[in-house]
């Protein structure tokens, strides 16, 4: 980890004119509302004490034609498949839609999540095939499918039909599904543009659950066997923001609007839903529900999710999260552990190798960083993106082999910049590309990759609205003293929670204090921990994972003086309630 920011900056305090509206706010707390845009004691309210008040999911373009459709196809009892994509977003999604066919009653449904290495993002002509021999007269596809028309066409002329459910930008245009159902296609008059696929999907439940329960069309359709509708508690469908909440936090799609209500609510359903794959996933990694917080969910859950497509089978993942029998559950989190654990391993050694590349080529003169090898693993691509994204501050594009004509490769955004946007004004250099704001995918031909970095160099310009760099300095939202530290702040900042993409965890600045200790932990001692001492000897911790003492270009050594950027959290550690501090840079 190399010093990021030469120092950081310190964001700007409420303006005078603003102090009186946000008056009813400790001074912390308005200056970091203040910070994410908010300017009224109306919007204040609103962010910190969000209520489950969802937007009608009939605003939302082809939702009432999806709803006809799918109703359709339980009067004829034709049978449907799921499709989903393999990843965080798209495995819960398929299970929320699973659950809701369980609940009513309908169990003429397969689910098809396609592999990741072999089948690829999407729709694919094996997967229409296979699922046209599985006699499916309907696919409802979870985040994914905006983009596939030939797929489509190949699956009308099959006599199979598709509903579309997607989050992803219309790059293409719509496809002629039966149904799309979109947020970002054009004419959609539905409030939140940036809901993940599994909320998409969760909406598309909540409007069919909504329409089946309608007293108009109990009595029209008294003869349909779907299970007793009138005994589906009202408000049901919230069990199923648990798969929603963990798609949000977990899809890199902004924390605010809906999305904030979603993760929020989510992580409370997490916190008691009864899925024996969930419980067995904690348990394993010791995670105390009671205290589970989005980082459990980005940085615990997320990834080993993941690790299912990515080293063996997103069936794995699905499974656990679906099963009912306590021991399978157990099995499964135990074969998730270790796919994680041997994911781990071939991502360390391949961020490590893109680090040296790095520093050979001189990286930190470019707004965009592009590196790629034949030998890396496409799959693996994202997370290797998004940990150099942060360590340098600007747009990552990294590629891998695909064909022998074909690169595939994934992308990260930063320092404000729109990922999709980058892409789509770097012209024609990309076979297919995807995503949203803060990550995507793309594919390139061989013959053409050397093009690829003076391509997306001239793109970033555009981005940039005429800044002639690429700022990747961090700014912290306040300056503070180790004895400043209390309680009061933990209860200011949590109040913030969830954080994430467009709600980012505040940054502190401590400014020149001397290191009273220093030493490794953790397993075969690979993080790191400062101790400080406060005016009235006050200990603080400041902890940096996977970082030893020269990994800050400096000596950290105890009596040596240095500066933090650093988030202030509680730390549960071993039963104990502690304040502490976890490093975003030194200096």
């Amino acid at each position: 980890m190399t010093k990021k920011n030469g120092g950081g900056l310190v964001k700007k305090d409420v303006p005078k004119e603003l102090r009186e509206e946000l008056k009813e706010f400790p001074e912390l707390l308005s200056k970091l509302l203040f910070h994410r845009g908010i300017k009224s004691k109306e919007d204040a309210d609103r962010f910190l004490n969000p209520v489950y008040a969802p937007h009608d999911p009939f605003f939302m373009k082809g939702m009432k034609e999806g709803v006809e459709r799918l109703i359709e196809a339980f009067q004829k009892g034709e049978r449907i498949t799921i499709f989903s994509d393999y990843d965080a977003d798209g495995i819960p999604g398929a299970v929320l839609m699973s659950d809701f066919f369980d609940k009513i009653g309908y169990d003429n449904f397969d689910v098809y999540i396609p592999d990741r290495h072999t089948e690829g993002f999407g729709l694919n002509e094996y997967a229409i095939n296979e699922i046209a021999d599985r006699k499916s007269k309907l696919i409802i596809t979870i985040d994914c499918g905006v983009a596939d028309e030939a797929e489509i066409v190949l699956a009308k002329s099959l006599g199979v039909e598709v509903i579309v459910t997607d989050h992803h930008t219309p790059t293409q245009g719509v496809p002629s599904a039966k149904v799309v159902i979109d947020p970002k296609q054009d004419g959609c008059q539905y409030p939140d543009k940036n809901l993940c696929g599994a909320g998409v999907a969760f909406k598309f439940v909540e409007a069919s659950l909504s329409v089946l329960r309608s007293e108009a069309f109990k009595i029209k359709n008294s003869s349909l066997k779907i299970g007793a509708i009138s005994a589906i508690p009202e408000g049901w469908q919230k069990w199923l923001l648990d798969m929603v909440g963990i798609a949000t936090l977990s899809d890199m799609v902004p924390l605010v609007g809906e999305n904030r209500m979603f993760a929020k609510y989510g992580l409370a359903v997490l916190r008691k839903s009864p899925r024996p794959g969930l419980n067995a996933l904690f348990r394993t990694l010791r995670i105390n529900r009671a205290n589970l917080s989005e980082e459990d969910i980005a940085f615990s859950i997320s990834p080993r999710i993941n690790a299912a497509s990515r080293m063996g089978s997103p069936m794995t993942a699905f499974r656990l999260l679906r099963t009912k029998e306590e021991l399978e559950a157990v099995t499964l989190a135990r074969e998730l552990e270790k796919l994680n654990s041997e994911r781990k391993g071939v991502v360390a050694g391949m961020i490590k190798e893109i680090k040296h590349m790095a520093k050979e080529r001189g990286v930190e003169n470019k707004k965009v960083i592009v590196m790629g090898s034949p030998s890396w693993r496409p799959a693996l691509l994202g997370l290797a993106a998004g940990n150099v994204a942060e360590e340098y501050g600007r747009p990552v594009f990294l590629w891998g082999r695909d064909t022998e004509t074909t690169l595939k490769g994934s992308c990260r955004g930063a320092a404000g910049v729109d990922i999709l946007e980058l892409m789509q004004n770097a012209g024609d250099i990309f076979i297919e590309f995807g995503g949203h704001a803060a990550a995507g995918g793309f594919s390139v031909a061989l013959d053409r990759v050397h093009l690829l970095e003076d391509k997306l160099e001239l793109a970033i310009e555009k981005c940039l609205s005429g800044n002639a760099e690429v700022d990747s300095r961090i700014q912290a939202d306040h300056v503070f003293k180790i004895g400043d530290l209390d309680w009061k702040i933990i209860s200011d900042l949590e109040k913030l929670s969830p954080f994430g993409v467009g709600n980012p965890k505040p940054v502190f600045l401590f400014e020149k204090m001397p290191i009273h200790e220093v030493r490794q932990f953790g397993k075969d001692n690979i993080h790191l921990a400062l101790r400080f001492l406060g005016e009235n000897n006050q200990k603080i911790e400041a902890i940096s994972f996977f970082t030893s003492p020269q990994s800050f270009g400096q000596p950290l050594l105890e009596g040596n003086e240095v500066s933090l950027l650093a988030h202030v959290e509680q730390s549960n550690y071993g039963g104990n309630r502690d304040i502490r501090l976890r490093i975003v840079d030194v200096f």
